[in-house]
């Protein structure tokens, strides 16, 4: 595949999923995590708190880029769940995962990720895209039982739809690899306008 890439790319993410979809991509680019504070500001909405964090994730590595006389775009993205207006982001624990798992079970749900995409002299954009999911009914055994198998624990939501959370999810509406972490066709879409890539495939 001849993806003709003309910048620097970092990825401002420790998110392995991330990391997969852009290699899927066929990108090249590294990775330094952003380490900012991610709590929600007062009377936030859940699009406008995706949306700021992964612009303030990309701010941060950017600065940090600036201060070692760098130059790339910087790519981050924030991803969370919404149900009945609660916002669901990584559990605690596993009793806090149980309790994610049963308000999901036989109901939709939203998964937003907010994508922003920085350079230090070039501005850049950000956005929100949103995917409807629905969730198979669940038993709290059946629930314990997906929690012991270690996939819950580091997803917003408690499940991973890329691995045997697939068993979880009866119907989506909207992109896949947006559940995953970062939806791959728009975000193809925000490096092509930006000039980082000049063509894809």
């Amino acid at each position: 595949m001849a993806v003709r890439q003309q910048q620097s790319l970092v990825l401002a993410s420790a998110s392995p999923r991330r990391r997969m979809i852009l290699e899927q991509l066929g990108l090249r680019f590294r990775v330094l995590p952003s380490g900012i504070d991610e709590s929600a500001l007062p009377g936030e909405t859940p699009e406008r708190h995706v949306e700021r964090l992964a612009r303030d994730k990309a701010g941060e590595v950017l600065q940090r880029l600036v201060a070692e006389r760098g130059e790339a775009w910087v790519l981050a993205a924030d991803t969370m769940v919404v149900v009945d207006d609660e916002v669901l982001g990584k559990p605690r624990d596993d009793a806090d995962a149980l309790r994610m798992l049963m308000l999901l079970s036989g109901r939709k749900h939203r998964v937003l990720t907010g994508v922003a995409l920085l350079h230090g002299t070039r501005g850049g954009e950000s956005a929100v895209f949103s995917t409807e999911v629905g969730f198979r009914r669940l038993d709290r055994r059946s629930a314990q039982a997906y929690i012991a198998a270690g996939e819950a624990r580091d997803t917003a939501g408690s499940y991973a739809i890329q691995g045997l959370g697939t068993g979880l999810v009866t119907e989506i509406a909207g992109s896949y690899t947006n559940v995953v972490g970062l939806p791959a066709a728009e975000t193809l879409d925000l490096l092509l306008r930006a000039g980082v890539l000049e063509a894809w495939p």
